[in-house]
């Protein structure tokens, strides 16, 4: 199986190398995106290299994690959108739609919103979660300058006093590591608890339904006896548990492609409690690809043709 226990935990620690790009390759920072005078950029996977990563070496880029649905990042974006244009060019404000950007999110281990980090020289300094008063982020940008020169704030030498030590980046639900001493010793049960008690909690953490989903498609391979369920399947394709069965046995040897098809082409032929069923299992198998898997957009496209 190409799918170990090992495969499930993602890394720990805010690392965001993945999306970080050669400074010849990366382009202008004032790319598409860019608002007013360059102060505020939408970013996006494609652009978090250059907007991000590599702006940071020139001046601090504050990040903001949101979603059009989060009520207190309708309250914190447009202070930050406003003291970042009232900078004019002193920091910039990178936005990160999480709903669109789910990779970016999972990498800064972002596990509710609004989170806000501080990026300088290429790495993550400063950072806090939930919406802070305007008099707050003022103080949290002079930590932020303080960060990256000692002395300097964002209004300059004679600006206001820095206020309290900003927060930390958002640390790890503990969760995260109890789960994987479950999965170190075997107890996928204990995992799959853990990562849906963490779902629970922060009903955004992609993360969490992801490890969650993988944990559970591990438990449910490990009592089957594949040899068996496969033969079933072959005697009788309209057999709903054994294609079930299949289909998980496929996905966790990386055969994602055979796993849909298998069960799309068994909607079509199914109606009433086994069409669900087996529509939902499907669904089920979708959380466990990667956001940005191309397959996962193509699977759900075929299932889309196979109900309507």
């Amino acid at each position: 199986m190409s799918m170990r226990p090992t495969d499930i935990r993602l890394p720990g620690a805010v690392d965001l190398s993945g999306f970080r790009q050669p400074a010849a390759a990366a382009g202008s920072a004032g790319g598409p995106g860019t608002a007013g005078n360059g102060s505020v950029v939408d970013v996006t996977e494609a652009t978090f290299a250059a907007e991000v990563m590599e702006r940071s070496r020139q001046v601090p880029v504050v990040v903001d994690f949101w979603a059009t649905w989060c009520g207190p990042c309708k309250q914190l974006s447009p202070v930050l959108e406003r003291l970042a244009t009232e900078s004019d060019g002193a920091w910039v404000l990178a936005k990160v739609d999480v709903d669109a950007n789910q990779r970016i999110a999972a990498a800064a281990r972002v596990q509710s919103i609004p989170t806000v980090l501080a990026f300088v020289d290429g790495a993550p300094v400063h950072g806090f979660v939930g919406a802070l008063p305007e008099a707050q982020v003022r103080s949290w940008l002079q930590e932020v300058f303080a960060a990256r020169d000692g002395a300097v704030g964002p209004d300059g030498p004679d600006g206001p006093a820095a206020g309290p030590a900003a927060a930390p980046p958002p640390a790890a639900d503990p969760a995260y590591d109890q789960a994987d001493e479950a999965i170190g010793r075997g107890d996928l049960d204990t995992a799959a608890e853990l990562y849906a008690g963490i779902v629970e909690r922060e009903p955004g953490d992609n993360e969490a339904k992801l490890l969650l989903a993988r944990v559970r498609l591990l438990s449910r391979g490990r009592g089957f006896d594949e040899r068996a369920q496969r033969q079933r399947a072959a005697e009788d394709p309209d057999d709903v548990d054994a294609a079930l069965a299949v289909a998980d046995l496929d996905m966790l040897g990386g055969h994602v492609e055979d796993a849909v098809t298998r069960l799309t082409d068994l909607v079509r032929r199914s109606v009433g409690a086994n069409r669900d069923r087996v529509r939902g299992h499907l669904l089920g198998l979708f959380g466990v690809l990667d956001a940005d898997d191309p397959r996962l957009a193509a699977a759900r496209r075929t299932l889309s043709n196979a109900l309507f």
